[in-house]
């Protein structure tokens, strides 16, 4: 259970990292559109999961591998925006946030539109 605290600052990193990719999307993902869909801390607030969507998403892991090159970057800028609120600025791992996906196949295999069914 997430208290105030937890998802107040989780909104406010959430807001800060999507304006920070957004300036860095040119060296990370050039031609893509990188939303920030969720942010989850930890009890103390020293370590954040970020769940990234990304449209479009040829290959998910060069995606990641090149998000986590810039990590530090990421992280640097965020406790320069943060440091007035903030004690620790929390370590950031970056998550592929594939719940848009996962509710598309869902609504494909409802109309029936599965190709691998038996006939």
């Amino acid at each position: 259970m997430e208290s105030t605290r937890q998802k107040k600052v989780a909104r406010q990193i959430q807001k800060d990292v999507a304006e920070i990719l957004l300036q860095k999307t040119s060296s990370i993902a050039p031609g893509a559109l990188i939303s920030v869909s969720k942010v989850r801390l930890s009890p103390d607030l020293s370590y954040a999961k970020v769940f990234l969507s990304v449209f479009p998403l040829p290959d998910k892991q060069s995606f990641l591998s090149s998000v986590n090159t810039h990590n530090a970057e990421v992280r640097n800028e965020l406790g320069r925006r943060v440091r007035h609120q903030l004690r620790i600025v929390p370590e950031l791992s970056f998550f592929i946030d594939d719940s848009l996906d996962y509710a598309e196949n869902i609504d494909r295999l409802l109309r029936g539109e599965d190709s691998n069914l038996p006939e």
